[in-house]
């Protein structure tokens, strides 16, 4: 299991995409992990035979813990001339062992229970699958979390399973139990009863199906979409302004520079003036790029735009570090750049965190407008219209008007009201529309 960022201590093997006898060669994806920040594909680290799979899917064990054995040309000279020896990687060398090693925890799981209940998971950790066929991937997500995490909530008596965590699959994090244990009152605080003002336990109501529907259960990263949406609505006082915006100009400075930049290798989209406007006004407009600590504003010093991308399994916010510091090419290279990692899961924990603000860009799919829900704990988030021709009332030089067919587009902003008033979020607005529709060929 590999270590995917500084303050990542497990992870979750979600999806093994080669089987026991697979040949397989190096760099080539084998499995796919997911971990608090990422979901990401491994790559084999050797071309060789997939000899023998360790941790099946769905289970979450620490870093570094052996997931599965390679057998490769290399190893196998080398085993050789010392087959009687017992290696540490025990079950690598027989080849009889290898179906056997798949279903031996599913076998010794009936008695796991008894020497594994809520006092002991630590050592549940420790052997990676002692708990495998205990609980569910789900019931381990909730309740595991990291040493430090567990040992917090041992000091303070809390229930893990009852903290609505913000970490992959609703996974409690350090910062959850935390901000848990302050918002508690000291005498009950593993009681069942959430905090109605903070992320509380979110309960999804049950629905019985009816004759013929079909259920799928919910993957992880859904799961904690979900729960992060109905967790941001609590908690912050949401409310929305439009702005319809004369995208004419952008439009015939992108159809001027669009093949200048494809030969660099850069896709020139709407969304990279876009974002480009927002981070040359986030610097301009603070509030609109601050977050909020309990009864305190956090007035951000960089400006970190993330871009949600949607995704077949779910959505994902990767994160342009500096975005005020980049030019539009640097804006449009980093968009095109964390979009297609997204979508081939080869984003790092790094890339989906230190968020500011946040653009999401339904328009693609032609929604007239919407309005998206704040991605916490910041406090404003820009939803993207569908850019289209229509018709619009213009005013010549001499003062004149006649309808003429403009390039078009609506802009929503959602924001936090507890910090960010109206007329802050418009004067933010207002300043983006200008830049858009005023937008200087230099800058191109």
């Amino acid at each position: 299991m590999p270590q995917m960022g500084e303050s990542i201590a497990e992870g979750t093997l979600s999806k093994w995409l080669k089987k026991v006898g697979d040949p397989v060669k190096r760099d080539e994806p084998l499995f796919e992990i997911s971990t608090d920040k990422v979901d990401a594909e491994i790559p084999a680290p050797a071309a060789g035979v997939l000899a023998e799979i360790k941790v099946q899917e769905g289970q979450t064990v620490p870093v570094q813990t052996l997931v599965a054995v390679l057998e490769t040309d290399a190893g196998a000279t080398a085993s050789k001339p010392a087959p009687a020896p017992a290696a540490a990687p025990a079950p690598a060398p027989p080849k009889a062992e290898p179906p056997k090693a798949v279903p031996a925890p599913r076998a010794q799981a009936p008695s796991a229970p008894p020497s594994a209940p809520a006092p002991a998971p630590a050592p549940a950790l420790k052997s990676g699958d002692g708990d495998g066929g205990v609980q569910t991937a789900e019931q381990r997500l909730r309740t595991k979390s990291t040493p430090l995490v567990r040992k917090i909530a041992a000091e303070h008596s809390v229930d893990i399973s009852r903290i609505a965590g913000s970490g992959y699959a609703g996974r409690v994090t350090k910062q959850d139990i935390l901000g848990y244990i302050e918002r508690a009152p000291a005498a009950p605080a593993p009681g069942p009863r959430p905090q109605p003002q903070g992320p509380g336990a979110i309960e999804h109501p049950a629905v019985e199906p009816w004759p013929g529907d079909r259920v799928e259960p919910w993957s992880k990263i859904r799961k904690i979409t979900a729960d992060h949406m109905v967790m941001s609505r609590r908690v912050s006082a949401h409310v929305a302004s439009f702005f319809e915006v004369d995208f004419t100009r952008v439009a015939q400075l992108r159809a001027k520079a669009k093949q200048t930049y494809a030969e660099r290798g850069v896709n020139l989209t709407f969304l990279a003036f876009i974002a480009k406007a927002c981070a040359e006004n986030l610097r301009k407009h603070p509030i609109v790029n601050a977050a909020v600590s309990a009864d305190s504003t956090i007035y951000r010093a960089d400006v970190n735009i993330g871009i949600a991308v949607a995704l077949d399994w779910g959505l994902i916010v990767p994160v342009i570090k500096h975005a005020d510091e980049l030019s539009l090419i640097g804006i449009a290279r980093a968009i095109n750049d964390l979009g297609e990692r997204a979508r081939t899961k080869k984003l790092l924990p790094d890339d989906i965190q230190r968020g500011t603000f946040t653009i999401t860009n339904p328009g693609g799919f032609g929604p007239f407008a919407g309005i998206p829900i704040i991605n916490q704990p910041q406090v404003a988030i820009l939803g993207v219209g569908t850019i289209e021709k229509r018709p619009k009332v213009v005013t010549a030089a001499d003062g004149t008007e006649s309808i003429a067919i403009r390039t078009m587009g609506m802009l929503t902003m959602s924001y936090d009201h507890r910090v960010v008033d109206g007329a802050d979020a418009d004067k933010f607005l207002a300043d983006v529309k200008k830049l858009l529709q005023e937008f200087p060929e230099g800058a191109v």
